[in-house]
């Protein structure tokens, strides 16, 4: 029988853990919501976030780099993920799923999120580079 690490590996291949906080990474090009000859290419990523320490935290703001195949570098800082701001309970996970364009057809994206642990403390939870690679032309 496969063990559950393993099946999570091959789900989400990009992850990193910091402070016991596991964040998965998954990316899908999405052909139904691109349009290539207008230059604009779209692709959704799946996080899923595991806390694997001993007390509850908070997940607060988000801080992304969103890099195109041109070098141009967009900055994203906001509050929360997809409207919430989960507290995650030791042994528990959160999942989302969000979207990215681009108007070329490959780039990058990383960042990090801004928690916070039950008692106050405060730490940046890597989100690992995982590359947007559209369809050879």
């Amino acid at each position: 029988m496969v063990n559950k690490l393993s099946t999570l590996a091959v789900m989400f291949p990009h992850q990193t853990t910091t402070a016991g906080v596991t964040v998965r990474v998954a990316v899908s090009y999405l052909a139904e919501q691109s349009d290539p000859s207008a230059g604009r290419w779209f692709w959704s990523y799946h996080i899923r976030l595991e806390n694997g320490g001993n007390k509850a935290v908070q997940l607060l703001s988000r801080q992304w780099q969103i890099v195109d195949g041109r070098g141009f570098v967009q900055q994203v800082i906001g509050d929360g993920v997809v409207g919430e701001m989960p507290l995650i309970d030791p042994g528990s996970s959160f999942d989302y799923v969000s979207g990215c364009p681009l108007t070329t057809p490959s780039g990058w994206m990383e960042g990090s999120y801004q928690m916070v642990d039950e008692d106050g403390d405060a730490f940046d939870a890597a989100i690992p580079r995982f590359a947007l690679i559209g369809p050879v032309a």
